[in-house]
């Protein structure tokens, strides 16, 4: 079971080589890189190339360790003790009927190796990657309700997320291959939007590139376009049918692109742009 890459994401040699590490290691994969570098979508194209189920967990601020594994709702619970029916006795019973499976159970429960997606787990409090390191080593969790161990029948292939907004504990990090993104140079990036845009004029994209470029390499931008902003950009442009000429000025200087908005995300950015276009216009 190798991964090859895939007509829908273009992975760069070392991360194919990244990838097949960790299966071959049989450790998650730890992805990080800048946000809207492909991370999430690196996960969904392995496991459609490698035709595996995808599970996805998307971790918020709030989740906890707990709600991968299983959830007991006793809420529901009582509320059918309380009904005095005979199927709500009869279902009251088995307290089976009230555990919620999480995605790490369902996984280790799946009739066949599945891809399981742990997306942006810096969101979650700084205790949550401690919480799941056995679990995540071992592929074996206790449901204490139901007092059985709940083991992998088959070792899903992990994907972890992060985009560095805290620190991981080590002792998580170290059953983890690691991997960074880092943001695609110009012949990869063509390559990207290549496959998103097989009709792009060359013209257009060259123009596109270079602009997009000169705003990336903007110094003291508080939030670089990335990959994604890129696409939608172009996306834009193609809608609007913007003229070349739109997209550079005569003499090949700093001007401020049409429909900017899709790659500067903040007002200090906007004017801090604003405030470089009119500097060079001034020095004309």
């Amino acid at each position: 079971m190798k991964f090859q890459g895939s007509q829908n994401y273009v992975a760069t040699q070392d991360l194919m080589l990244a990838v097949n590490a960790a299966i071959t290691l049989k450790r998650p994969l730890l992805v990080k890189g800048e946000p809207g570098t492909g991370k999430t979508m690196l996960a969904e194209e392995v496991a459609q190339a490698l035709d595996m189920p995808l599970l996805q967990w998307h971790i918020k601020s709030t989740t906890k360790a707990q709600q991968g594994l299983y959830e007991y709702d006793a809420v529901n619970r009582l509320r059918d003790s309380q009904l005095n029916t005979a199927d709500s006795a009869e279902r009251v019973k088995d307290i089976r009927n009230y555990i919620v499976q999480g995605v790490l159970w369902q996984a280790f429960t799946a009739d066949r190796p599945v891809a399981l997606l742990i997306d942006e787990i810096d969101k979650a409090d700084i205790e949550f990657p401690n919480d799941l390191l056995r679990e995540i080593d071992r592929m074996e969790f206790y449901c204490y309700e139901t007092r059985e161990l709940i083991k992998a029948k088959h070792r899903p292939l992990v994907f972890i997320t992060s985009n560095n907004e805290k620190e991981l504990p080590d002792a998580f990090l170290r059953r983890c291959f690691f991997h960074y993104i880092k943001f695609p140079d110009a012949d990869t990036m063509k390559k990207i939007v290549d496959v998103h845009f097989p009709k792009l004029k060359d013209e257009l994209l060259t123009v596109a590139m270079k602009t997009f470029y000169d705003v990336r390499n903007l110094p003291g931008l508080k939030k670089k376009p990335s990959t994604s902003e890129l696409l939608d950009w172009l996306k834009l442009l193609m809608a609007e049918d913007i003229p070349l000429e739109a997209l550079q000025s005569a003499d090949n200087k700093v001007s401020i692109p049409p429909l900017v908005g899709a790659l500067l995300k903040n007002e200090q950015d906007t004017t801090l742009f604003e405030k470089l276009v009119f500097m060079n216009q001034r020095n004309r």
